[in-house]
This record gives C-alpha cells, structure tokens and sequence, in this order.
C-alpha cells in the first residue's frame, strides 16, 4: 500500500508529471484545450452519429455535436452533485468529481469513433481480429484512450495529449482490457458489469466493450492508481460515471430530434406501438418468450421484449410499475407532444424542438444521485428507477423506429463494405515491395509506433504492426475521407491533388 497522498493532489499527474503547486493554471481546464485544439476533434465534425449527415438531406447531430452536448450535460451534472455538501463529500471519499474534468473526458470520449459510427466499430473490430490477426480487435472506447496517449504527437516529448490522470481515468467508460486486466476480469463477474459480456456471436473474444488495450495498459494502470482502494478495479470513477450517464441522456435526447427533424418519426407508428403495449399489456406479459417472438409485428410486441430484456439484464432496478410510468410520460410527451406538430423547418417548430430537449435534460439531470455501493451493472452516478426507465422507453423509440428500417440497413451495408475494401486495399499496398517508399506518411509512421509497442519477442510483430497501422488509419477518417480515398484506390476519382489530404 502505497503512502498516503492529498488525493487532489495525486490527480494532477498528467504524462509527465506536473508541479503539485501549480494549482492556478487548472490544469484540467489545458486538457479541455488540448482535446479541443486536437485535430481528432475537428474531424469528428465529419463522423456520422447515427447517419451520415450528407445522406439525410438535413441537418443531423454528428459526433462532434453530440460531443459537445455531452460534455455541457457532465458538466451541469457535476456541478449540481458538487453543489450539495452531502453528495460533494461521497464524490471527494470516492476520488472526486471536478466540472472541469468531466467536462474534458466528455469532450474526448469518442475522439476514436471511426467513419460511419458504430457500424464502422464493428467492422473494423471483425476485420482486426479475423483479417489482421489482432487480438484486441478494434473498439471505440479504447481507441479515444488510444488517441490521447499515444497516437495523437505534441512534439518530440510527449506522446499522445499528456492529459491528466485524472481525466483519462474519467474517459475510461469500460476500465478493463479485452481479456485479460483486472484480474479476475470482470466479464467473470456475476453479473458481469455493462459492457464486460462478450458479444454473442464470439463467447471467446472477452468483452464486448472496453477501455484501452494491451498497448495502453501501463497507461491506464497510473491514470487509475490514485483511486486504488476508494473504488473497485473494475468500476467506473465517479467523474468516468458522470461522463457515461450524460453520455446517454444526450444519445437519447438528441436522436428523437434529429429524427423527428427528419420526418423518419411518425406520431401513428409510435402511437400504435406505445398505446398497444398500454391496451394489451396483461395479455402480452402472460405469452412465452417464443410466442412473443413469432408476433414481431404485433403492435406492442416490441415495448414488451424490452420489458423483459430489462428484467433479464438490469434485474437490480427493473420494476413493472416504474416501466409502465415510463412508458405513459414518453407518450404523453411524444406522441401527444413533440410528433403531434409535423417539423416543417419553422421558427415555431425549432422552439418546440428546443424546449422539448430543454425540458427533458433539465428533468434527468435534476434527477441523479450518488450512491456509495452501485450494482454491478452500476456506476456510483445514477438516475433513479423512474427516469432509468424513461431513458430506456426513448432508446427504444429510436431503436425501433430507426436502427430497425430496411432503408438504414441498406446503407450501412454499403458503408461496410466499403470500409472492408478500404481495409483490404490498404493492406495490399502495405505489403508491396515496390510501394514502401510511396505509402502515406501516416501510415508509415503508424507502422512504427506500434512495431514500437509491441514486445521484440511477439510472434508475427511485424504483421501485427501493420494490421494495427491499419486500423489507426482507417479509425482517423472521417466519412467523406474515406469515400474519397476508396475511390482514388479504385481509380474512380479523377482529382488527382485534391485527394492528397487524406494521406
């Protein structure tokens, strides 16, 4: 055990470590600037959210957007928790929780989404561990923790963004490594916290969702030793948990705007769904789950899988009665609000647009506690059993009624495939002999850093380095660079130096 240190103090340590007096400079507020100044930031003005903003013909939210009102939710979130003595005194026994520092890790939290949001994670993570042979794969999560320690240069002396422990600590959503760190890792834990279960189609892979990989494991060892013995390993901290929770509150505000903007959110389909599971909600509870999933396109079918999911999944704050409110306040506020006046671009309807998303924030954020000893499903910030479930009824408004569309699905099968073939060119011209001294600079410079990284003793180092070079070349696109660059590949661009950009 190591001696004790004034815990405040032992969170300003960034890369390199920083003057413990030099308190008047707020060095969590250089790491906003920092991750702002990023040009990992910039770039995910061109990331898609959840569709691609050139394809829908209006303005949507992209990951910048939606970055930018996750870190102004953290940040009203930590300050109403650090406003009341009793909730500020839990933070500080905890470890902490800093408006500024929520406020950076919200701001960086998806600095490695890759082109074409979570479509583009999960075939980059496919192609990483069944094409380029990499054990880790490919996530998100980790490669924003990636970006900030090591990948993104701020000269000959520092790698990565030299952010402080603190603050990559509050980015680590998922404080765990893909198999193996902590030990016992926590996808053995019963039940295993959310994110660590493997995905369904792959048991042996480890975890679904995770905070940093092998490369950056040391990296996150010392952003978490100042929290060693007030939280468990595998727990978020209370700032990483603050972050996390207002990470959701704008996912689930801000794709029922775009979509209703859109005019994808039509007040009869929701209507139908959610009044039917009202009328016919005894009757749906008391069939089998194979019944249930044979009448898929029964009006109210849908909202009862949920039910149940939630009761499979999150059995520690499931209850009926706070589900069927939830359900009621989504309907009220939805069908008979926001989708009862069709967007028609007006001034009238923006303000209806506003205040809805204003109402709801302000609802969720007043709403949410600290708690001492969370579920392991849990962090130590959380909304209550009522407005839980009300954030989940709105998920599932944009799950169902968008993610679901055959339309959608069949331009996210082409953004896959694209980025597969992205992927297999890029390969091929790594492996060229001829080429070596033409690649893009980039990627040649990416090959080094992670032949760095590896152990000399790593057997297929070099494919490995390539194969992650890849994956940190692909992941640094945005949407339209990647188009671009598989059309030059594919000799289908005819601007020859317009294109150099992406290289």
């Amino acid at each position: 055990m190591e001696a004790p240190v004034e815990p405040r103090a032992r969170r300003l340590f960034g890369g390199s470590a920083r003057a413990l007096g030099d308190l008047a400079t707020s060095p969590f507020r250089t790491d906003r600037d920092r991750i702002v100044g990023s040009p990992f930031f910039a770039r995910l003005g061109g990331v898609t959210q959840v569709v691609s903003p050139g394809g829908s013909g209006l303005l949507v939210h992209n990951r910048l957007t939606h970055s930018l009102k996750v870190a102004q939710v953290a940040r009203a979130i930590a300050e109403r928790l650090t406003a009341d003595g009793w909730q500020r005194d839990l933070a500080e026994k905890l470890g902490g929780c800093d408006p500024d520092v929520v406020e950076a890790a919200a701001l960086a939290h998806d600095l490695g989404h890759p082109p074409f949001g979570h479509l583009g994670e999960r075939v980059l993570d496919r192609l990483a561990r069944h094409r380029l042979g990499l054990p880790d794969g490919f996530e998100g999560n980790a490669q924003s923790y990636r970006i900030v320690t090591s990948t993104e240069i701020r000269g000959a002396a520092t790698t990565g963004l030299d952010l402080t422990a603190a603050v990559r600590a509050a980015m680590l959503k998922y404080p765990w490594t893909r198999l193996d760190h902590p030990d016992p890792h926590p996808r053995l834990l019963d039940p295993p916290p959310r994110g660590a279960s493997p995905p369904p189609d792959d048991l042996d892979s480890g975890s679904a969702k995770f905070g940093a990989y092998r490369t950056e494991l040391d990296d996150l060892r010392q952003a978490r030793a100042p929290f060693v013995g007030r939280i468990a390993d595998w727990q978020q901290t209370v700032e990483a948990s603050v972050m996390d929770i207002a990470d959701d509150i704008a996912y689930a505000i801000h794709d029922v705007e775009d979509f209703y903007r859109v005019g994808v959110l039509q007040q009869g389909a929701v209507a139908a769904e959610l009044m039917a599971w009202q009328r016919e909600g005894g009757h749906l509870r008391a069939i089998t789950d194979a019944a249930l999933a044979t009448s898929a396109r029964r009006p109210g079918a849908a909202i009862e899988r949920l039910r149940r999911q939630l009761h499979r999944k999150d059995g520690w704050v499931a209850d009926d009665d706070a589900f069927a409110s939830a359900v009621e306040h989504v309907r009220e506020e939805l069908v008979d609000g926001l989708l009862a006046m069709p967007f028609d671009g007006s001034i009238e309807a923006e303000q209806y647009v506003a205040r809805f998303s204003a109402r709801w924030t302000t609802r969720l954020v007043d709403a949410i506690t600290i708690t001492e000893k969370p579920s392991l499903r849990s962090g130590h910030v959380l909304l209550p059993p009522p407005q839980w479930h009300e954030v989940q009824v709105l998920k599932f408004v944009h799950h169902r009624f968008v993610l679901a569309r055959p339309d959608l699905a069949l331009h996210q099968r082409g953004q896959a495939r694209l980025l597969g073939t992205l992927v297999e060119a890029l390969l091929e011209w790594l492996l060229d002999p001829e080429e070596e001294s033409r690649l893009p600079r980039r990627l040649h410079d990416l090959v080094e850093l992670a032949e760095a990284e590896l152990h000399p003793r790593t057997q297929d180092r070099i494919g490995k380095a390539r194969g992650r070079a890849i994956v940190d070349f692909v992941a640094q696109l945005t949407d339209g660079q990647a188009v671009a660059m598989l059309d030059s590949l594919s000799g289908r661009s005819g601007a020859l130096w317009t294109d150099a950009f992406v290289l």
